[in-house]
């Protein structure tokens, strides 16, 4: 039951994600400069973390978003270095490969210091709002209600869902690769600590670096 809940609102999402992207809301090239952007990230954070508090009703949310520590962080640390370092080029490969460029449109073209209030709200709502958020909704609940069908079915269906609740066709390649990296550091790992690292960083070093060039 729990699992077909899931099913139906990660579904959902992909699905406006989906329809939004294809009727032509794209962010705009100053995205991060703008209230709206981290604003709506964070409310679309906290819609999620509710959904999935009422998800979880009833359950250990400790062991339902593996909440846990790793059996070794050393050991956990280093999977997620790895982790971090093939998503970075694997991912970059995909993008290239597909001529997708930044299709989702969130990277700074420059620093704007007039700004600073508006991107310092999106540099919290991107980094680290929307990846606990999409953390414990994929890696944590997600892979959780699916691992009773089969280890591999989970990071799959988990890693193609995540993909696709982001909206981006050409960009897809490289978001279900992110997703299936993380699911297995997840499986690897037994807690959920590590992948938003991950995600955290990641998201963190797409905010940062086009800064620094």
């Amino acid at each position: 039951m729990r699992a077909s809940l899931w099913l139906l609102f990660v579904g959902a999402f992909a699905a406006l994600s989906l329809y939004g992207r294809a009727a032509g809301a794209k962010p705009p090239d100053d995205a991060v400069y703008r209230y709206e952007t981290g604003i709506g990230g964070i409310a679309q954070a906290l819609i999620v973390l509710m959904l999935l508090y009422w998800l979880s009703v009833g359950l250990s949310r400790r062991d339902f978003f593996a909440l846990r520590r790793p059996d070794s962080w050393p050991r956990a640390l280093g999977l997620a270095l790895g982790a971090l370092v093939a998503i970075f080029f694997g991912a970059y490969a995909i993008v290239t490969a597909a001529g997708a460029g930044d299709e989702q449109n969130l990277t700074p073209e420059g620093w704007d210091g007039s700004r600073a209030g508006a991107y310092a709200l999106s540099f919290v709502a991107i980094v680290v709002a929307g990846p606990l958020a999409e953390e414990l909704l994929y890696r944590g609940a997600g892979v959780t209600l699916l691992r009773p069908y089969g280890v591999a079915t989970a990071v799959i269906v988990t890693s193609v869902l995540f993909g696709l609740a982001h909206g981006l066709l050409l960009s897809l390649g490289a978001f279900i690769f992110f997703g299936l990296v993380t699911a297995v550091l997840r499986i690897r790992t037994g807690s959920i600590f590590p992948p938003l690292a991950v995600h955290c960083c990641f998201n963190a070093l797409g905010m940062i670096a086009p800064l620094l060039i």
